[in-house]
């Protein structure tokens, strides 16, 4: 579908992402796909985001408004929407206000929440079973196209008590679940080769209309995008990696909303030493009182721990590194596919054990390591210990039918990953889809302006 074709109807959208990096950063890229395929693009952000943000979003030549912050930013927004008159939002799913606020003016609301197609099907599917019995120790979520079972001590507090106050995460939850059936549609971080049972499930069983437009975070090709995307390029690590052989590095990094406590860290930290694996371990967020007496000068020079942030895209796509341990997050889940690795899961909270059970076993492109029990809000996490951590290393990065197959699926899924995004790929057609879908839209109601100016001038 061609979007720069002479004479066609321009499309302008307003990207209005959160403020949490996991959040923010694929809105940010999914405005810079869209600017690229010829859409005016705005991105409104708080002015706390602009380190993150401003020098990819200048590259892009995408206008970026900052807000300065306030206890209520609707009011930013709406006076952005009548300045600006976008011809869709999309806004993010921890602002369903926006929907009522954007639906007041006429414009239509794209929801953006950063899961994929799996799991959206897989929690409508559980809300199926609401209120959750604890005396049953597992669910199995009816309708989906696979069998998928939960434990309840992995479902989320909202559904485990549902007799609790409700905390504030519960009530802006509760509303964007609300909203979800009116909501123009939803962009979906996500490409139809990677689960594309749980995209027709989502738009033909559930009905509802979205577009899968990733993995967004392909559209950081140059160096300087994919070295500063979220932070400061830190060189250290990837010197470090030059120097060691092709996928022999297993990175282990729990993303930017995890913490770990003490008992947690020095069973992680334990298990990687005994793997005699070389590793790099991303420690923001371990509590560092939690490593071992001397575990730092026993490891130099087979492991690097690197704190604060690290350039994740660089790291996973770097030759030395050939597996990768991951909370399940799903941008970095996604950003593991893309770079073809095969993965050990280690869920924690939100949404990731449904990733889980999709790279395990619908992918077939990971090993679960054995976390059993949601545990959002930094709580004590010392449930996996250092035996189980070992094991689920040394199997991903070992030797054998399995392993192979799993290294073997995981290029492979990488590969479709890229194509996705090239010029015919199905993410870039989705796209296309969208971007011609609101031009059709603009369409009729300029028709419909016309025809009434006609009508008045009788």
């Amino acid at each position: 579908m061609e979007e720069h074709s002479s004479g066609a109807i321009e499309i302008s959208m307003l990207f209005f992402p959160h403020a949490g990096q996991g959040h923010l950063l694929p809105m940010v890229d999914m405005a810079k796909l869209f600017a690229s395929r010829g859409a005016t693009v705005t991105i409104l952000a708080l002015s706390s985001t602009a380190p993150l943000i401003t020098s990819s979003v200048d590259r892009a030549g995408i206008r970026l408004i900052l807000l300065a912050p306030s206890a209520s930013l609707r009011p930013a927004f709406e006076s952005s929407m009548r300045d600006l008159r976008p011809d869709c939002v999309v806004t993010d799913m921890f602002m369903p206000w926006t929907y009522h606020s954007a639906t007041a003016l006429g414009i239509p609301r794209i929801l953006f929440d950063g899961t994929g197609f799996f799991a959206r099907c897989a929690d409508h599917a559980l809300d199926r079973l609401r209120p959750l019995d604890p005396a049953v120790r597992s669910f199995t979520h009816p309708g989906l196209p696979h069998r998928i079972e939960l434990l309840f001590s992995q479902t989320p507090d909202y559904l485990k008590k549902p007799g609790r106050p409700l905390t504030a995460f519960d009530r802006i939850f509760a509303e964007k679940k609300a909203v979800d059936p009116l909501n123009y549609g939803v962009l979906v971080n996500s490409f139809y080769e990677l689960e594309p049972n749980y995209v027709d499930h989502y738009r033909h069983v559930i009905g509802r209309k979205a577009w899968h437009v990733g993995p967004v975070a392909l559209c950081n090709q140059n160096f300087a995008d994919m070295s500063s995307r979220g932070g400061s390029a830190q060189g250290e690590c990837l010197t470090w990696l030059d120097g060691r052989p092709r996928g022999s590095v297993v990175y282990v990094c729990f993303g930017s909303g995890t913490v770990l406590g003490r008992a947690q860290t020095r069973e992680i930290a334990r298990g990687l030493e005994a793997t005699g694996k070389p590793f790099v371990w991303a420690v923001r967020g371990a509590s560092e009182d939690g490593l071992p007496r001397g575990f730092e000068e026993r490891i130099k020079g087979r492991g690097l721990l690197v704190r604060g942030w690290v350039p994740q895209l660089l790291i996973l796509g770097h030759r030395a590194v050939g597996g990768f341990v991951t909370h399940c997050g799903w941008n970095s889940t996604l950003e593991g596919i893309n770079a073809g690795l095969p993965m050990v899961t280690w869920p924690m909270f939100a949404e990731q054990f449904y990733n889980e059970k999709l790279v395990v076993d619908v992918l077939k492109v990971g090993l679960a390591v054995g976390s059993k029990v949601y545990a959002p809000d930094g709580e004590e996490r010392a449930g996996v210990g250092a035996e189980a951590v070992e094991k689920a290393v040394r199997d991903l990065m070992g030797v054998g039918e399995e392993a192979e197959g799993r290294r073997r699926r995981a290029r492979e899924l990488g590969q479709k990953a890229n194509r996705a995004v090239e010029k015919g790929g199905s993410s870039y057609e989705d796209v296309g889809n969208l971007i011609w879908e609101l031009r059709q839209r603009k369409k009729a109601q300029m028709d419909v302006e016309a025809t009434l100016n006609k009508v008045r001038a009788l």
